[in-house]
């Protein structure tokens, strides 16, 4: 049984996504909230497996509540899927920066909903490699583009060099296997190299270390693949 959280601050919207998974085999509403303040109250209150995250909401926003819950839920961490309107979306890339497992267009299907659901409970990170480097590319372009901790290039020096290489054609948008072809490796091999990398850099997600390799300047926007 997966248990959801549902946070929109649009009652029509939070109860249709709602009754969506409650009608769903296998899926369990365990709460609803309408803001990112009461996402992060019900969270500690209900331990939802996983958190479809409204991203623009009064008060507290979708990215704020994400960044709370993950630094403050115990092992294992909630999954969260932030919900959005359009992907190329300044607010999703602050989720990304915070560790958000993946995020989803408002308009997808219920099939797509269900199937989202149900990827990133099972440990999948629910980013189109392209759409993310799109995405990363366009916000770390920007002057105001908030900047990496100051520790981050140091972290990278943790790396091996293979993980490195691992982490910059990831960064540039190629799935595993993509990767594993540039590196005559296996695919689960590149996994876990970035298994590896995320640990070292306590990163939440992939996209959180695509985002990373951008801010330090492993790999900088309009790169080659």
């Amino acid at each position: 049984m997966i248990d959801v959280l549902v946070v929109d601050d649009q009652f029509l919207v939070r109860s249709g996504l709602a009754a969506l998974l409650r009608a769903a085999p296998g899926m369990r509403v365990v709460g609803e909230a309408a803001d990112g303040a009461e996402a992060v109250a019900l969270t500690a209150s209900t331990r939802p497996d996983v958190i479809l995250m409204d991203i623009r909401m009064p008060g507290m926003t979708g990215i704020e509540a994400t960044r709370q819950i993950l630094a403050e839920a115990p092992d294992p961490a909630p999954r969260i899927l932030i919900l959005t309107t359009f992907d190329l979306d300044e607010y999703v890339y602050g989720a990304l920066r915070a560790g958000a497992a993946g995020f989803l267009l408002k308009d997808a299907g219920p099939e797509r909903l269900l199937a989202a659901v149900n990827a990133v409970h099972g440990g999948d990170s629910l980013f189109a490699p392209v759409v993310t480097r799109r995405l990363v590319e366009a916000f770390t372009e920007r002057p105001d583009t908030p900047a990496a901790p100051a520790d981050s290039p140091a972290a990278l020096g943790a790396l091996t060099s293979r993980e490195v290489e691992v982490l910059r054609l990831v960064a540039r948008g190629l799935t595993n296997a993509e990767a594993a072809d540039r590196l005559f490796i296996s695919e689960a091999t590149v996994k876990t190299h970035l298994n590896r990398t995320m640990t070292k850099l306590s990163l939440a997600s992939r996209a959180q270390a695509v985002v990373l390799a951008y801010e330090t300047g492993l790999v900088r926007p309009g790169g080659e693949s």
